[in-house]
């Protein structure tokens, strides 16, 4: 064993089975005095990474976790590491590309903090395999395609978010509500197409899933919300609360049109809250975290009982046993996934006020009726 490696063995027992700071400082203190272990350490980091695939997590997933419990610099020293180990890995699914190509920055990109002293850095990176260190393992996730073989982008996926972007961006409820409207119907025709394609397909696709990240404050309410989304979108929808994102589990099309709407809705709930506080404020009545999380709450629980109305589309006979048989699948899988699940209450749900205003935001959001389908 070379002396760099020894370095940082003993660095590795020092801090990274004792969360103390004393432990880190003495793990840090080891590192910074022996510059030569520098590449053992980055490969150790590289190993880390390659770890966390095999317990099932992803790079939006690291990432998500790094930039809640620690901080920038530790985030893009994650990115450099996933990158680095990304030329090892094998081929995956386009989700996962995604992913890839949406990394934070490089840490020699132009908007980078300077490099920090040798005694920071090692600390930084002490904490960040500290964090990747606990990990647990997680459900694993399958990017399935039809044949295998990956399908070209949808035109309509493109239509779908040029209206959903103009309805987060108008000021006009009622346009942001026909925009919306429209959306929802190109993702109900998408939904049927892709099913058709499948069931012609010489191997029919398969469920996949996908993990959104949902995020506090208040994400009791966004979870909600995501899953009234997922629900109306023939998908399914399992919340993991200590690692704030829900798994979705579905055909990939289906998938993708949730990750859009989910999007946009908690976009226009944004902007409709901000609206809301600022009557409230003008009318002499201060504002809380419990308007808030009301307002989100009411906001989610109409807004699905408006997409569940939505979803209730009819269709031809002929198309009845595909999309049945979907249904099943997506049910089956997930079940697979998760065979031990349990139900939360919402919590912090007592403004009056935010509940009525959260209810009438998703009014004037709400998705119209589905238009009969060929």
């Amino acid at each position: 064993m070379s002396s760099s490696t020894t370095t940082v063995a003993r660095a590795f027992r020092a801090a990274l089975y004792d969360a103390t700071d004393t432990a880190l400082d003495t793990g840090a203190s080891l590192l910074a005095s022996d510059p030569a272990a520098d590449a053992d350490l980055a490969r150790e980091g590289r190993e880390f990474v390659a770890t966390a695939w095999r317990r099932g997590w992803q790079p939006a997933d690291l990432v998500r976790i790094a930039a809640r419990d620690l901080d920038d610099v530790h985030v893009r020293l994650l990115a450099d590491l996933v990158r680095a180990q990304a030329p090892q890995d094998r081929a995956r699914g386009p989700r996962w590309a995604a992913q890839l190509a949406e990394l934070p920055g490089a840490a020699g990109d132009a908007d980078a903090p300077p490099r920090a002293d040798r005694f920071s850095h090692a600390t930084t990176v002490l904490e960040l395999y500290r964090l990747l260190l606990r990990l647990p393992t997680l459900e694993p996730l399958q990017e399935v395609t039809a044949s295998g073989q990956p399908r070209s982008a949808s035109p309509m996926l493109g239509r779908i978010r040029a209206l959903l972007a103009k309805a987060e961006a108008t000021g006009f409820p009622e346009e942001a509500e026909a925009l919306t409207a429209k959306a929802q119907e190109l993702m109900a025709r998408h939904s049927v197409d892709e099913a058709l394609l499948d069931a012609q397909a010489p191997a029919p696709d398969a469920p996949g899933a996908c993990r959104i990240g949902v995020e506090p404050p208040y994400e009791q309410a966004k979870a909600v919300l995501l899953d009234a989304v997922a629900r109306a979108n023939h998908c399914r929808a399992v919340w993991n609360e200590a690692y704030c994102f829900s798994t979705v589990v579905g055909f990939e099309a289906d998938l993708e049109v949730v990750e859009l709407l989910h999007t946009s809705l908690l976009v226009q709930a944004q902007s409709a809250m901000a609206k809301a506080e600022a009557a409230q404020r003008a009318g002499g009545r201060r504002r809380t975290k419990t308007f808030r999380q009301s307002f989100l709450a009411a906001y989610a629980h109409r807004m699905g009982d408006r997409l569940v109305t939505a979803a209730e589309t009819p269709v031809t006979a002929d198309l009845l046993p595909v999309l049945a048989s979907r249904e099943v699948a997506v049910t089956a899988a997930t079940d697979r996934m998760f065979p031990a699940t349990t139900t939360t209450r919402l919590r912090g749900v007592t403004d009056e006020a935010g509940w009525t205003e959260g209810a009438e935001a998703a009014d004037r959001a709400r998705v119209h009726d589905r238009p009969s389908l060929p």
